[in-house]
């Protein structure tokens, strides 16, 4: 679904890459996990695959588009979860996603449909006329995530969609994006919450300093990692345990 070969990214005045000469594939249908440190280059690969960021250098394909040629093809494709809220807040739940379903090409009838389905599923159907501005962490991140599915892509990406969130939001949030990779989304995933990617991906690839540290499925790495329990062992292992603040 998603094929990277040498990707490279190096922001204007930045000393070093964020991305640098990465390749990477992930399968229909997987839940890929890139997990890393802060700094480690996740968000800006993401960005790329986005069209959001163009790449120094490098190429990508995603379900045998070109990005170069196809850029408006594959925004059709795919949906984005930001790390930081993407909506409105003077604007109701439901007026919220009216606005990004418009923009997906979605109207009448049949998206008034979606709305209200996805609210339902998601506990928010007493609270889709309320305003953005009233609701909590976790109920902000469950309408940004409709608002990257009502068009339902065939690829998912999400940076960070269960930060700062209660137990329940995030259990809610977990369900439903597995219910729709069964359904056939592959999704593509970042998270510093290691435990729940160790359960949540099919596959995962630790990144740091834009390149691919290790890559396969959770359980593997762990019994590959001497002295590794956890998924959180292998990164510590591969990352260190130094600080990575950085502004």
């Amino acid at each position: 679904m998603i094929e990277i070969q040498q990707i490279s990214k190096k922001y204007k005045g930045a000393e070093n890459y964020s991305v640098s000469n990465l390749d990477l594939s992930v399968v229909e249908g997987e839940i890929f996990g890139l997990l890393g440190p802060n700094g480690a280059g996740k968000t800006t690969l993401i960005s790329m695959l986005c069209s959001l960021i163009k790449p120094t250098s490098g190429q990508f394909t995603i379900n045998d588009l070109n990005y170069k040629d196809n850029k408006n093809q594959l925004k059709k494709l795919i949906g984005i979860v930001p790390q930081e809220y993407a909506l409105y807040n003077s604007l109701t739940a439901y007026e919220n996603l009216m606005y990004f379903g418009a923009m997906y090409g979605l109207k009448g009838s049949v998206l008034k449909e979606k709305i209200t389905n996805a609210l339902e599923r998601l506990g928010l159907g007493d609270f889709a006329h309320k305003k953005i501005d009233t609701f909590s962490g976790g109920m902000k991140r469950r309408v940004n995530l409709i608002a990257s599915i009502l068009h339902e892509p065939k690829v998912l990406f999400l940076d960070e969609p269960t930060v700062g969130v209660d137990v329940q939001s995030k259990n809610v949030i977990i369900q439903h994006l597995q219910e729709l990779n069964k359904k056939g989304a592959t999704i593509v995933y970042t998270s510093h919450h290691l435990n729940e990617a160790e359960h949540f991906c099919t596959n995962v690839a630790i990144i740091d300093h834009g390149k691919i540290m290790i890559e396969g499925r959770p359980k593997d790495l762990i019994e590959n990692q001497p002295k590794a329990n956890n998924l959180e062992d292998v990164f510590i292992a591969l990352t260190g345990k130094g600080l990575r603040d950085h502004a």
